[in-house]
């Protein structure tokens, strides 16, 4: 790597870890608002922001997780706002994301196998974005073909065979 392509790249590390002191930043004051207890945790993973808050309870997960996606919203929101430039910033809860990551694992799997098994398409449920990235990821891993269909809180994966 060049001179100048070590610089650009800590320039970019140097402005992601920004983005993640900002959200943490965020978040820590409103927990002191909301008096609720956590320790936040921030980190760079594959060129993008990654805040963790540790606690128990789900209170700031939510059902399905809609409380976390709002969270991770209004942070990317708050890194706008300050530094203003938008953000592909992830927000995890009390390991709720990676344990969904781990159960969408599981889920494609058993779908490939059908796939694989049927030469059929087949269709997963609904799906946030998050979700269904790492389900696009995870079948194109496993040499098949995904697309997502549908509008709004309906919009689902379907894998197919490879073409």
């Amino acid at each position: 790597m060049s001179e100048v392509e070590q610089n650009q790249s800590d320039e970019q590390m140097d402005v992601l870890t920004l983005e993640g002191e900002t959200a943490a930043d965020y978040l820590e004051e409103l927990l002191d608002i909301a008096d609720l207890d956590g320790d936040i945790d921030t980190y760079v993973e594959a060129g993008r922001p990654h805040v963790s808050i540790l606690t128990s309870g789900d209170k700031l997960v939510g059902s399905n997780g809609e409380v976390l996606d709002a969270l991770q919203d209004l942070s990317r929101l708050a890194i706008l706002t300050k530094l203003g430039r938008h953000s592909r910033l992830m927000l995890d809860v009390a390991g709720h994301r990676e344990r969904r990551r781990q159960e969408l694992q599981e889920v494609v799997t058993a779908a490939v196998a059908e796939v694989n098994d049927s030469g059929e398409p087949v269709s997963l449920s609904a799906m946030n974005p998050f979700e269904r990235k790492i389900v696009h990821d995870a079948v194109a891993a496993a040499g098949l073909h995904s697309e997502s269909e549908g509008e709004a809180d309906k919009r689902h994966v379907v894998i197919s065979p490879a073409t």
